[in-house]
């Protein structure tokens, strides 16, 4: 094979007509925040993320000429912002109340006098950026300065005008706004030259203006997905870590003498796995009307196990993170081989030691894995940069893979990080990032945005098959193993709870004591608690803030489990088992995909 490397910033030959594929996948996800049993929300980050991130990313999209992306969706988020709707739409049409206390204080005509409950509303409004969201608004960052010393000082709390706080609610709802509608919406921005004395009438009209972006969301995306410009994709229904639900031992082919939790089997773990795939498709078909090919594994899990699995359902390709292809081209001895010869951008399949190399099976998953070096670079990195030199270098490192081989044939530079958690830390929420980025990409000779689907309908027409793996090391796209979700005794511990409360759940059923309704509200409660998300912010690494949030949350929802199934809870579940105290990059809510 061909491996001449050109020369840094060398143009190749213009008569090579293809193009390098990149497919950039931005993964929307937020995990359940509903107290079902009290049915309401216990965390406000759904509603903020829709009104500022995933209207912001659609815009991009829908008008930038040529921008093309995969964009996954995760059914809890789905199902939140539809529930977000209609209880907006419920409470502007019938007064209805809302179910989300953040946004029930936004539209309260008198709030509550409590100091402990004012101190909470002034806590919650400065949950935000503070260099990016708070700062940039003089009359929000006049209001954040009041709020520390009171908070330093909350004997005096019962004292504050209520104006203040009114001001200072609006004011943290005008700053998550996307910037995409901080700049069209003449609404928002005759709120936002108000700066303060905001009435009512004028806390509606946000509201308003917050409930058409929920009422209009997923139309849009859907809507892109029909004309070909996007791609959708899902993950299983509560993101739940399916190889280590089918086997809690996988952590340790990525990490050999890793601690794990006191039972290593999660009980009837395969059959969870089905579950949530099944709901996941079922929950993604009903707010799109089709059945996604794609799939990102909840946090890239993947497994030879779990690729089996989601073969089964017909999906045709699968992603995750680069050193779970590292880890795998190491253990098959494979490592030269790819990246001196056919390259290490492209897609793979998986086809077992035992099968023969001539085997063809047009059936496997085609997988394609994360390129943690420029992913990471949007993520954590050109924030900090002009928007132009950010994107400038971005393209720089695809023209470098570009030149290193003049036959493209089959080559896919997989972009993956999540489609909100980013653009805080960017100037205007990334605004002139992603113009310039789908811009210079769209426009650039040599460059083509694509989707994974189409990147595999254009290999097998080019007749450049999928490199064949033997296995893969099972891992995430984090670091190529589950460190973030399991090994430390703060993590161990949470699967020790959830395993515990699953054998009780299977206790109950099997009694048959649960009738259909209540085992289905049980099943949807275990549900939730399965999810990754309470594993990943359990550790002292991360702030005290967030893990007091998402810990608490977690034993919550065991205890509804518990509450469902008609057993007294545990009494550990009244006592939280692990503190944060670290300052994680981006507050935790992002990791690296390499150590």
């Amino acid at each position: 094979m061909d491996t001449k490397i050109a020369v840094k910033g060398e143009k190749m030959s213009s008569s090579i007509e293809d193009k390098l594929k990149v497919v950039i996948c931005w993964h929307m996800h937020q995990p359940e925040y509903r107290d079902f049993k009290k049915n309401e929300y216990q965390l406000p980050w759904t509603y903020l993320h829709v009104i500022k991130d995933y209207v912001d990313m659609v815009d991009h999209l829908e008008n930038i000429p040529g921008a093309r992306a995969v964009v996954n969706f995760t059914p809890t988020l789905l199902e939140q912002i539809e529930d977000y709707k209609y209880q907006i739409k419920d409470f502007l049409q019938h007064n209805t109340a809302l179910r989300d206390p953040l946004l029930a204080s936004l539209t309260c005509s008198k709030l509550p006098s409590s100091p402990p409950l004012r101190l909470q509303i002034i806590n919650d409004c400065l949950r935000a950026n503070r260099e990016r969201l708070i700062d940039r608004f003089p009359a929000y960052q006049k209001l954040a300065n009041m709020s520390e010393w009171f908070i330093n000082h909350p004997d005096t709390v019962f004292y504050l005008n209520e104006q203040y706080l009114f001001d200072l609610l609006t004011w943290h709802h005008l700053a998550w706004i996307g910037e995409t509608v901080k700049r069209n919406d003449q609404r928002i921005k005759r709120l936002i030259l108000k700066e303060s004395d905001y009435t009512l009438n004028d806390r509606y009209l946000l509201l308003e203006v917050i409930g058409e972006i929920h009422n209009t969301i997923i139309e849009h995306y859907r809507k892109l997905a029909q004309s070909g410009q996007i791609e959708l994709s899902v993950t299983p229904y509560a993101h739940p870590i399916i190889p280590l639900m089918l086997d809690i031992n996988s952590a340790r082919e990525a990490m050999p003498d890793v601690p794990l939790p006191e039972k290593t089997t999660y009980p009837g773990g395969k059959e969870r796995v089905h579950w949530h795939i099944k709901q996941g498709l079922d929950i993604f078909k009903n707010h799109f009307g089709f059945k996604p090919v794609g799939c990102w594994p909840s946090e890239g899990g993947v497994s030879d196990e779990t690729l089996e699995i989601l073969s089964e359902y017909d999906f045709k390709w699968v992603a995750t993170g680069g050193s779970v292809l590292n880890n795998s081209l190491s253990k098959a001895n494979m490592i030269d081989v790819v990246y001196n010869n056919i390259g290490v951008h492209r897609a793979y399949t998986v086809h077992g030691e035992d099968e023969s190399e001539n085997d063809v099976d047009k059936n496997k998953v085609n997988c394609f894995f994360r390129d943690d070096g420029l992913s990471d670079l949007i993520g954590f990195t050109y924030s900090k940069w002009h928007a132009d030199d950010a994107v400038g270098n971005l393209v720089e490192h695809l023209e470098t893979i570009y030149n290193y081989r003049e036959n493209q044939s089959g080559r896919v530079v997989s972009i993956i990080l999540d489609g909100e958690n980013a653009w805080e830390y960017y100037p205007e929420n990334g605004y002139y990032f992603l113009t310039t980025l789908y811009k210079r990409l769209a426009e650039h000779p040599n460059i083509e945005l694509s989707t994974f689907s189409d990147c595999m309908e254009l290999t097998g027409s080019t007749g450049a098959e999928p490199t064949k793996l033997p296995s893969l090391v099972a891992g995430s796209w984090v670091y190529g193993s589950f460190s973030t979700w399991i090994g430390d005794s703060a993590k161990n511990r949470g699967w020790d709870m959830l395993i515990e409360a699953k054998e009780r759940f299977d206790y109950v059923v099997d009694s048959g004591v649960l009738d259909a309704a209540e085992r289905s509200r049980a099943e949807q409660q275990l549900a939730v608690c399965e999810g990754s998300d309470w594993f990943w912010w359990f550790g002292d690494y991360n702030p005290a803030d967030s893990v007091s949030s998402f810990e608490s949350l977690f034993r919550l929802n065991l205890s509804i489990l518990y509450q469902y199934l008609g057993v007294l809870p545990p009494s550990y579940l009244t006592q939280a088992f692990t503190q944060g105290s670290g300052a994680p990059v981006a507050g935790g809510t992002m990791r690296p995909g390499q150590e």
